[in-house]
């Protein structure tokens, strides 16, 4: 499980890997808002938590089709469905890499893209917290959704249409986080339905996902 976990590192690490895409279509996205909703501050700093958070999913959804896609097309997917490690570990294992080189960086990106949406100091720990907690939800719902759609062609677009409305309730609860979080309300509500969701995801989406892996490859 940790040698696919590595290998995976690798290979998103490499030319063309894909390592870097998010986080370049994250500042893309914070660097233009500011062009669409003109220059007043105010305004600014009360979308940033929802912009932040909008901006981070759609950053993971640019590289899903990469957690199964390519290794079906080597044949690597049926080596390692018929592996001693169970499929389920598998899956967690990709899903790890993908948050590894997708949602970790938009984390520690975050608080500096925030300066750029003139989100407040006091909102940054926040905003930081509610994507530690609920970005491995979205590498997990997304590895579902890789899973449906591993093998079909073209397939990339369907795979967000299936994933975008599982990302809802996550993106809800995080973006209100951080809103509570700016306004020094207490934020602790939508942090436990965040954990909730991703502890959720946890214990049900790799056998979700290794289920539907399985009825692929027959």
């Amino acid at each position: 499980m940790i040698a696919l976990l590595l290998r995976d590192l690798r290979l998103a690490t490499r030319a063309g890997g894909g390592f870097g895409l998010g986080l370049g279509f994250f500042l893309i996205l914070c660097a233009l808002i500011p062009f669409g909703t003109g220059p007043d501050t105010d305004v600014l700093a009360s979308i940033a938590p929802g912009i932040l958070w909008v901006g981070a999913l759609l950053a993971c959804l640019l590289s899903l089709d990469r957690i199964f896609a390519l290794d079906f097309e080597d044949g690597s997917l049926d080596l390692i469905a018929t592996s001693p490690i169970p499929l389920e570990c598998a899956v967690i294992a990709k899903a790890a890499a993908h948050w590894l080189t997708s949602g970790l960086p938009l984390i520690v990106a975050a608080p500096l893209f925030g300066v750029l949406l003139q989100m407040p100091a006091a909102a940054n720990g926040w905003l930081v917290l509610s994507l530690l907690i609920g970005t491995p939800a979205l590498s997990l719902l997304g590895a579902f959704g890789a899973a449906l759609t591993v093998g079909l062609r073209r397939g990339g677009l369907l795979l967000s249409l299936l994933v975008l409305p599982l990302y809802v309730p996550t993106l809800i609860f995080g973006a209100e986080a951080t809103r509570r979080g700016a306004a020094g309300m207490d934020a602790s509500t939508p942090l436990v339905f965040l954990a909730a969701i991703t502890l959720l995801t946890v214990a049900l989406i790799p056998f979700a996902a290794a289920a539907a892996i399985r009825i692929n490859l027959r």
